[in-house]
């Protein structure tokens, strides 16, 4: 159950409070314990007239809830005079909640000087007289809370209510900046956009709509808003009928049209005028410095060289070659990484390098390549003179021609593929081919997406990008979830990507982040080795590629949850963080190789081995003891044996079923324990001559399945002279 909010000790002002939103406002934190000072003019909603009653009423009915409240009458342009009553009755003041507000609606050119100034007055110049007189304050008690009430037609304009609509953006542009300087002090500015019924709604609202906008539906945003534990400075939210929504400002991403030393001319305006209206992929700035940001950099461009640098000059060009050494230890590191563990018996093969199957996961193949990217060698590519701290990492496409090898040099060549102009920024894709000596092992296609470096003239698309699909309209085959760790990020950074992002909070702050995120790339490796294991029982050599759209972060500690549709041998997914339902990963698909033909007798070569006497006897044995170990053994054991490194015969002991039987050749069931061991090695275990303990761990003696049984055949094997 989560902590009420309280407001106890605080003081708090609300304007207008004699009815409507400030009466709701009042009474609402009168209830969670703040001294409140009810302000009421007690006039018309025109501004002609002056009572108390209003006030006082409010007041009454705080006091009566046990609450604390005193009023006051003055105008709000008296505004020293409503924070003076503030401290003569509570000593302080905390929040000021600019509320007051009166309506003379007119069409513009109706308008008169009485009209505007009046509305001015009360509004715009009230909220500033109120907060001036409680900013040094605030200031001093290093702590302060404010609310400036705007409204729809402030943001958006209403036919008849020009002055009314000034004066209301006028509080939005004076809560900004109040922001800004406050900020240091501990004091916050937010801005809200009510819609409730009120005086100045109920003349044009219906009876119905008004009883659905309550103001107590307004009322719990303010709270909140004015609480020490909120941290929101600069917003403008619009609020009514149980519904908040914060609103910020969008750009497009605009042309450059000016050249340098040439003249720039309204017909180039009418040229661009579509694409400097596009909204596709606008731009958000948040504050001024963002704004003229784009500005600087058009300018540095203009006034560097007769030609603006485009970035298209970087199509074609190579980066440095780049180098990776790597062990077992690194396949190992990159598989705990991404969420395996070694509570799953089948993920052993990925993370015991003395497993008969060690494997490496097919997505490793991007880490000897990443370093194309986080080098810095980007950087130094022609036409690319583009602020990489902006980065982000859009899309990834992996391809692998043949199982990657646990260790090893492997050499990587990067080159640029093609540069798009998406508008509010560029994307630069980046192939890099991945060499085992001279052979391809992989091929990785990086989309990198550099914010606020489009708008330069380019293409939109390209035929060199490797595509996202949109997964079937259905649901989906199959669904697994994985809890990623909260070490998880710290985890898959030892894997090669050091960006303190994933790491250190503050920096993770700096980026607009609550905590530090997971790696996209962490999130691809869970999501392509649930297709692994769903659809291909883990067997690397049926890999063949995977494409990923990055959508949303992962926090460490979240779950993962994999949808996928099968598709003949594509396996389409979408991954999501089940705790709040986002899409992190979509378009996403794995190309899988079919599985391997097996053509009917391919039974091993017939060769003279010692162990067929082995098995012989053990035959003979089964015929008259094989019920008996039927019951205690109740297991199926596989043997392979091997000489010269290749399968010589197969032999099946089944003691489940039956009176127990010995088949030879390739088995169809299931077993329960599987064998491999060299003709000569499986001879010197049943003579006693070599530990079988000691041969597992040599490698001589491999087993899968559940080994505890292998030692059941203790009860088979036991008198070797016999055998």
């Amino acid at each position: 159950m989560s902590v009420p909010l309280s407001f106890d000790g605080k003081v708090v002002i609300v304007t207008g409070a004699g009815g409507g939103l400030g009466r709701e406002y009042a009474l609402a934190f009168a209830e969670r314990g703040a001294s409140v000072v009810v302000n009421d003019l007690g006039g018309d909603i025109k501004g002609g007239g002056k009572s108390s009653a209003a006030a006082d009423k409010v007041v009454e009915e705080i006091k009566a809830k046990g609450g604390k409240a005193v009023a006051n009458y003055e105008s709000v342009e008296d505004g020293e005079k409503l924070i003076q009553t503030a401290l003569d009755a509570f000593g302080r003041i905390d929040v000021v909640i600019n509320n007051a507000g009166i309506l003379r609606d007119r069409s513009f050119g109706r308008t008169s000087d009485l009209d505007w100034d009046l509305i001015h007055k009360v509004h715009l110049r009230g909220s500033f007289q109120v907060t001036r007189a409680a900013w040094d304050h605030m200031k001093k008690q290093k702590f302060g809370r404010i609310i400036m009430t705007s409204s729809a037609a402030g943001i958006y304009g209403n036919f008849g209510q020009a002055n009314y609509s000034a004066a209301k953006l006028g509080m939005l542009g004076l809560s900004n900046t109040l922001a800004i300087e406050g900020q240091k002090y501990n004091i916050h500015c937010n801005t809200i956009a009510p819609t409730a019924g009120s005086r100045l709604t109920e003349t044009v609202m219906p009876p119905d709509l008004l009883e659905s906008l309550k103001a107590e539906y307004v009322a719990p945003l303010v709270l909140w808003l004015c609480h020490p534990d909120c941290q929101e400075n600069g917003g403008l939210f619009e609020v009514g009928a149980g519904w908040i929504g914060k609103l910020r400002w969008e750009r497009t991403a605009g042309v450059i049209l000016r050249r340098k030393d040439q003249p720039i001319n309204p017909e180039a305006v009418r040229d661009k005028w579509e694409q400097i209206c596009d909204f596709t992929d606008a731009t958000k700035p948040a504050n001024i410095q963002e704004s003229l940001q784009t500005l600087v950099e058009v300018l540095s461009m203009v006034q560097a060289e007769d030609r603006v640098p485009s970035p298209m000059d970087a199509v074609g060009q190579t980066l440095p070659e780049m180098t990776f050494s790597y062990s077992h230890i690194q396949c190992i590191l990159y598989a705990l990484g991404v969420g395996m563990s070694t509570k799953e018996p089948d993920h052993l093969k990925f993370l015991y390098e003395n497993n008969e199957d060690f494997s490496v996961l097919p997505t490793f193949g991007v880490i000897p390549s990443q370093a194309s990217m986080l080098s810095g060698g980007l950087s130094s590519v022609p036409g690319l003179n583009l602020d990489m701290t902006r980065l982000l990492h859009g899309e990834q496409y992996l391809e692998v021609y043949k199982p990657i090898p646990a260790s090893g040099t492997l050499t990587s060549r990067a080159s640029v593929a093609d540069v798009l102009d998406k508008g509010s920024g560029a994307v630069i894709l980046l192939d890099v081919h991945t060499y085992k000596d001279q052979e391809l092992l992989c091929y990785n296609q990086f989309s990198l997406f550099i914010v606020g470096a489009g708008g330069f003239g380019g293409k939109r698309t390209s035929d060199q990008v490797k595509s996202t699909v949109d997964a079937p309209n259905r649901a989906p085959d199959a669904v697994v979830t994985d809890e990623t760790s909260s070490n998880q990020a710290a985890l898959y950074r030892l894997s090669g990507d050091w960006n303190p992002l994933h790491i250190d909070p503050d920096f993770a702050a700096m980026g607009g982040f609550k905590a530090p995120i997971l790696h996209g790339l962490c999130s691809f490796g869970f999501a392509a080795r649930h297709v692994l294991k769903h659809f291909a029982n883990n067997d690397v050599s049926r890999f063949k590629a995977i494409k990923v759209r990055f959508v949303k972060p992962v926090l460490p500690g979240q779950s993962l949850q994999t949808e996928m549709w099968k598709e003949g041998n594509r396996i389409h997914l979408q991954c999501k963080v089940k705790e709040t339902g986002a899409v992190v990963l979509s378009g996403a698909y794995v190309d899988l190789h079919g599985p391997p033909e097996v053509s009917p007798g391919t039974a091993p070569k017939a060769v003279d081995l010692q162990s067929d006497l082995v098995f012989a006897e053990i035959g003979r044995r089964l015929e008259t003891m094989g019920a008996d170990l039927v019951k205690k053994v109740n297991a199926v054991f596989f043997w392979e044996i091997t000489k010269d490194g290749q399968i010589a015969s197969q032999w099946a002991i089944d003691l489940k079923t039956g009176p127990g039987s010995l088949l030879k050749g390739p088995y169809s069931g299931k077993a329960d324990v599987t064998f491999t061991v060299s003709d000569q090695d499986f001879m010197e275990v049943v003579q006693g001559k070599i530990n079988p303990q000691k041969a597992f761990f040599d490698g001589k003696l491999k087993m899968r399945g559940n080994i505890m049984l292998s030692q059941k055949l203790d009860i088979l094997l036991k008198d070797h002279a016999k055998l």
